[in-house]
């Protein structure tokens, strides 16, 4: 009995790591943004922020493109997972690789590609197409963040697809229903939970998103690119403060959106082993359905490949002759001290923040009763602030350490005198960037998980740790391992905060 108690509160100790974090690297920041906010000479700006027609095109913008990218790139997901789980067509295993490619480029490289092929005077759209498309704006930039950010959404719905029990398929298909019938009515209401956490992600992910408004959005202006400018060109804490705290708004109200449709009804669909496999359908129809799939990855072949011929190109469009010039200002100066210090940094963070993650999804789906919504809402505030104003409050928090009563509680982590030379409050921010990504995806697949199959181990002995460990995270591993990529990605390509935490030594 002691050493049942023992491990139970071994238990809730781990438990209490990932709202630790939570509590100092993004509550904490937060806090002294909103004590900035309330500041006498900040208050007036907030109270009066919708009393202007431009801030209220602003918000506009940023809702428009997180609902466009929210919708297209859940679609291009879903649809590349449909091509894995139910077509019988060749290339299944060429296009997911390639569905899984935008994952490890910087979604602003893919921007800067977009304007070489597609933009006024573009390789594709004016000197092969005769073309003069205006690429910058709302179109482009959905463009551009849904190719980026849908293989995350992809790499869910596959493994959620995956599971889905073959043989409530093929009940309703002997019962007489056509597959479009058995789609709509039995499919897709399983895989709602998939659907709504990708929308979510992708929602968030857009509306937060600095570089590619930065360099692709033209007079295209959001909350996350206005605040920086407010920030750095204009030197307006207040109203970058007060910018920011604007893109919470519509972050809540994704998420309590999310919660209705999940909530709304049980979807289970892990109750104990598959029987039989999927019948992949092999009419008339799947070719359409895989031309456009085949018609999506030819695009993301086609914007990474500029990115590689780029690399070794003068100017790719305009001179196009061969050097290696641009490798060598690489990997012989200053950027070989920044791939390494980025790597170390990124295999640093990467499995802390998928541990994190998991745990934190497995809490709120589980064990968190009451504060369940919050838990969950704080959890996402990682990517719902601009990363820009995030970066502020990690300043603001981190640069002369953390005390209370005269007491230093931890010592300044941002900074090159500080920890590591600044490198720790870099690991954090990683941390605090990819925790998202997989509390999403962990809270997607933990939904369909029936609580028996958990339920069944602790009847057996097992302690919570245990169950976790040896029945849960096997039964989540697709989602865990789409946290982990995503995460890794994330954490090489982060430039909006890092901006203001990097150091002459890291």
């Amino acid at each position: 009995m002691i050493r049942l108690r023992a491990r139970q509160a071994g238990t809730g100790f781990v438990g209490l790591l990932p709202l630790a974090l939570l509590a100092i690297g993004l509550v904490l920041p937060i806090v002294k943004l909103l004590g900035l906010i309330l500041d006498a000479q900040t208050w007036p700006k907030l109270r009066d922020f919708f009393s202007f027609a431009g801030n209220r095109q602003i918000v506009w913008h940023t809702l428009e493109l997180g609902l466009g990218v929210g919708i297209v790139g859940t679609l291009i997901a879903f649809l590349m997972a449909f091509v894995q789980t139910h077509l019988d067509v060749p290339l299944k295993r060429t296009m997911h690789l390639i569905s899984l490619l935008p994952i490890v480029g910087p979604p602003f490289a893919v921007a800067t590609a977009v304007i070489v092929l597609f933009g006024r005077n573009g390789i594709v759209s004016a000197k092969l197409l005769g073309l003069r498309y205006d690429i910058y704006g709302l179109d482009g930039l959905v463009l551009v963040l849904s190719i980026s950010f849908f293989p995350v959404v992809y790499m869910n719905l596959l493994g959620m697809m995956q599971r889905l029990d073959p043989a409530l398929v093929e009940a309703a298909t002997n019962l007489g229903a056509s597959r479009w019938r058995v789609f709509r009515t039995v499919t897709f209401p399983l895989l709602v939970p998939g659907f709504a956490s990708g929308f979510l992600l992708l929602f968030v992910e857009a509306i937060a998103d600095l570089a590619n408004p930065l360099v692709l959005g033209g007079n295209y202006t959001v909350l996350s690119s206005r605040a920086y400018i407010a920030i750095t060109g204009e030197y307006d804490l207040g109203t970058g403060a007060v910018l920011s705290l604007m893109l919470i708004v519509p972050a809540l109200s994704v998420f309590l959106l999310q919660r209705y449709l999940v909530e709304r009804k049980s979807v289970v669909t892990v109750t104990g082993k598959p029987s039989g496999s999927v019948r992949l359908l092999k009419g008339f129809w799947r070719w359409p359905i895989f031309a456009l799939a085949v018609s999506i990855c030819a695009l993301i072949l086609t914007i990474y490949g500029a990115v590689v011929v780029g690399a070794f190109t003068r100017v790719l469009g305009v001179n196009n002759a061969w050097t290696l010039e641009h490798i060598r200002y690489v990997l012989s100066g200053v950027g070989s001290k920044a791939m390494g210090d980025t790597i170390r940094l990124a295999v640093f963070a990467t499995p802390i923040a998928g541990g994190l993650g998991m745990l934190l999804a497995w809490m709120i789906v589980r064990k968190v009763k009451r504060g369940r919504g919050a838990l969950d809402f704080i959890s996402m505030l990682g990517i719902g602030i601009p990363g820009t104003v995030l970066g502020i409050a990690f300043l603001l928090t981190f640069r002369n350490g953390f005390t209370v009563a005269g007491h230093t509680v931890f010592p300044a982590l941002a900074g090159g005198s500080t920890v590591l030379a600044g490198s720790l409050a870099i690991g954090l921010m990683f941390v605090i960037r990819s925790v998202p990504a997989s509390v999403r995806g962990g809270v997607g697949a933990l939904q369909q998980i029936h609580p028996s199959i958990e339920e069944a181990s602790t009847s057996l002995g097992a302690d919570s740790a245990t169950t976790f460990r040896r029945v849960t995270v096997p039964l989540i591993r697709p989602a865990l391992i789409s946290g982990l990529s995503f995460g890794f990605a994330r954490c090489m390509t982060t430039l909006s905060p890092i901006v203001f935490l990097v150091t002459p030594e890291t």
